[in-house]
C-alpha cells in the first residue's frame, strides 16, 4: 500500500517570503481558478518555475459556481461537435481516475412523458456511449414506469411514462481546486491567494512581470517572467487593457472586450424532493433550457439559468425571474413542489462567453474546443472560457501555445494523464458518493492526517470538524471564515442559514491558528446574499 504523503504547510508568512525573493520565473499563472490552477499543476509537473497569485481566494468565482458536473456535453451532440464531446468524455474519465474522493460517476434518468421522448432521446445517448467507449461509465438503458420511479422516488407520476438512464460524473469544484492548488506545491509550484496583480511588466514593448499586491498587508511585489498567463475568467479584459496600452495604445484590438458574462443560477433544498440517489436531467423545459436536479453532498441542486450580464460583480445576485424560473419548472417534474422556503442556499455563477476581437491586429488567436487563447503583441497570454471537465486538456493547450511562441522553452506535455491530486495516493480509503453529506471521506488519503489534529472529535455541525478547520489553517491555505465555510467546507452552499451560524466558532478557531482577522462580520453579510429574500420584504 501506498503511504501518503505527509500534507504541505500553507502558512502564509512562509508563502509571502518566498514571493519576495528575487527569482526569474519561467511561467506566471494570474487567476487561481480552474484554468490558471490547471496550468500551474501542469508547468509545475514539466519542471518549469511556476508562481500563481490569486486576488482573492483559489476558486472564489465561477469555479466553486458549477452545477457540480464532470460530463461530456450531451448537448454539443445535437450540435455535431463530435470532436469536443469525444474530447471531454476522455477527460471525464481521467479526472474520475485521479481524484477518485472528489469526483465520482452518477446516474441521470430523464423522465419521459410523451410517447416519442424516450426513442428520441435514447438514440442520443446511444451515440454518448458509443463516443465514449472504453472510457463509459454504464450504458444508457430504457426504463419503464415503475423503473423510473424507483430510480427517481419523487418525481411527477401523472402521465409519466417511462425514462432514460445514462451515467456522467459529479465533483466537488472547489475542493477539486484546492487538491490542483496543493498538487501543483508539491511539483515546486508557489501559489499565493489574496494578492492581486495591479499592474503588468513591459520591456522593450515585451512583456516582463507582474507588480501584485497582498491584500492584507498592503505590501508590493515586483515578480519577474517572460510568460505571463492572463486566467482571470470573465475579468480578463482587465489585464488585457493594460496590455494592450503598453502594445499601441487604447485604440489597439487588445482592448476590445473578448468576454461577454453569462450568469447561471442554482438553488438548493433538500434532499427529499427527489429522493434516491440518481439525478434527474429534463433535456427542454418550457423555454428551450436544460434543467437538472442533482443530489450533492446530503442536498439537492436545481439549475440551471443562462443570463446575460453587463456587470463583473464578485457577488452577482439571482434575478427574481430566474429564481421563479427553476421552481416552477421543477414543480412541474417532482411531486412536492419546492416553494421559496425551502430553499437552503442560493447561488451565482458567472459564465465568460468568448467573442474574440475581430481585427486581431498582429496577436495570434488559437481557438479550439470551448476556450480561447490569444496571444497579445506583447507576449501576453489569455485564455478563458471552457469548462472544468476540460480544464487539464486546456492547460495542455495553453502551454503548447507558450512553446510555440517561445515564451517558455520546450517540454513534454501529457503527464497530468496519469497524475493523481492530492488526496488520492494511496490504493484505499473510506469511500462515500458525493451524493452522501460532506465528512472526513471528502480528503481521500489525508482522513489520517485531519483525525490527527486537535479537535478531531469535536464536530460543530454534521460535516464540519474542529480538525477540519485545522487542516485548512495549516494546509489548505484558508484565511477567512469565508475560505473554510464556502470552499473547504461547502457549507454556505449547502446551507447558508448554518454557515451563518458557524461563523463564530470557525473564527475563533481562524484566529487560534492564524493569528489574523478571519472577517467574519463579512462572512455572516455575505450569507445573505445566498440566502433567499422574502419578496414582501426584499
Amino acid at each position: 500500500m501506498v503511504t501518503p504523503i505527509q500534507p504541505r504547510l500553507t502558512h502564509r508568512r512562509d508563502l509571502m517570503a518566498r514571493l519576495a525573493e528575487p527569482c526569474h520565473y519561467d511561467v506566471i499563472v494570474v487567476g487561481g481558478g480552474a484554468t490558471g490552477l490547471g496550468v500551474a499543476l501542469d508547468a509545475a509537473v514539466r519542471g518549469l518555475r511556476v508562481v500563481l497569485v490569486e486576488s482573492h481566494d483559489f476558486a472564489k468565482g465561477t469555479s466553486s459556481r458549477s452545477t457540480k458536473l464532470v460530463h461530456g456535453g450531451v448537448r454539443y451532440l445535437a450540435q455535431g461537435n463530435i470532436g469536443l464531446v469525444r474530447e471531454a468524455l476522455h477527460e471525464r474519465t481521467l479526472l474520475l481516475k485521479n481524484a477518485p474522493h472528489l469526483a465520482q460517476p452518477l446516474p441521470f434518468v430523464m423522465p419521459t412523458y410523451q410517447w416519442w421522448e424516450a426513442p428520441f432521446y435514447g438514440i442520443g445517448l446511444k451515440m454518448y456511449d458509443a463516443l465514449a467507449g472504453s472510457a463509459g461509465l454504464g450504458r444508457t438503458e430504457f426504463l419503464s414506469r415503475s423503473e423510473t420511479l424507483a430510480q427517481l422516488p419523487m418525481v411527477q407520476p401523472a402521465s409519466l411514462k417511462g425514462g432514460v438512464k445514462y451515467w456522467d460524473g459529479q465533483f466537488n469544484d472547489a475542493r477539486l481546486a484546492l487538491a490542483l492548488a496543493r498538487t501543483a506545491a508539491a511539483h515546486g509550484a508557489l501559489l499565493v491567494n489574496y494578492c492581486r496583480v495591479t499592474a503588468l511588466s513591459h520591456d522593450v514593448g515585451r512583456i516582463a512581470g507582474v507588480v501584485c499586491e497582498d491584500q492584507f498587508s498592503g505590501q508590493v511585489f515586483q515578480l519577474k517572467g517572460g510568460c505571463v498567463i492572463n486566467a482571470t475568467g470573465v475579468w480578463v479584459d482587465e489585464l488585457r487593457r493594460q496590455d494592450g496600452v503598453a502594445a499601441g495604445g487604447a485604440a489597439s484590438s487588445e482592448t476590445q472586450p473578448m468576454v461577454a458574462p453569462s450568469q447561471g443560477v442554482h438553488v438548493v433544498v433538500d434532499r427529499s424532493f427527489l429522493g434516491g440517489e440518481a439525478a434527474l436531467m429534463v433535456p427542454k423545459t418550457a423555454d428551450g433550457r436544460v434543467l437538472f436536479a442533482v443530489p450533492w453532498l446530503g442536498k439537492l441542486i436545481l439549475g440551471t439559468t443562462d443570463t446575460p450580464r453587463h456587470d463583473l460583480a464578485r457577488e452577482p445576485e439571482a434575478f427574481e425571474e430566474e429564481i421563479e424560473f427553476i421552481l416552477s419548472e421543477s414543480a412541474r417534474y417532482l411531486q412536492r413542489a419546492p416553494t421559496r422556503k425551502d430553499v437552503r442556499s442560493i447561488w451565482v455563477g458567472l459564465r465568460p462567453l468568448v467573442k474574440p476581437p475581430d481585427d486581431e491586429g498582429g496577436s495570434t488567436k488559437g481557438l479550439s474546443r470551448e476556450h480561447t487563447i490569444l496571444v497579445s503583441r506583447t507576449g501576453l497570454v489569455t485564455v478563458t472560457g471552457g469548462k472544468w471537465t476540460t480544464y487539464r486538456a486546456m492547460a495542455e493547450d495553453v502551454l503548447s501555445q507558450c512553446t510555440q511562441h517561445q515564451l517558455i522553452r520546450p517540454t513534454s506535455g501529457g503527464q497530468t494523464k496519469n497524475l493523481g491530486l492530492v488526496g488520492a495516493d494511496a490504493d484505499s480509503f473510506e469511500f462515500k458518493a458525493l451524493c452522501e453529506p460532506e465528512g472526513l471521506h471528502s480528503y481521500g488519503s489525508e482522513q489520517a492526517w485531519v483525525r490527527a489534529l486537535p479537535g478531531a472529535e469535536n464536530w460543530l455541525c454534521e460535516g464540519l470538524s474542529e480538525a477540519m478547520v485545522r487542516f485548512a489553517a495549516r494546509h489548505e491555505y484558508a484565511l477567512t471564515v469565508e475560505d473554510m465555510l464556502a470552499r473547504r467546507s461547502r457549507l454556505l452552499f449547502l446551507d447558508a442559514g448554518l454557515a451563518c451560524q458557524m461563523a463564530p466558532t470557525v473564527a475563533e478557531i481562524l484566529t487560534e491558528e492564524t493569528g489574523q482577522d478571519p472577517a467574519q462580520s463579512e462572512f455572516v453579510h455575505l450569507c445573505q446574499h445566498y440566502l433567499i429574500r422574502d419578496q414582501e420584504n426584499p
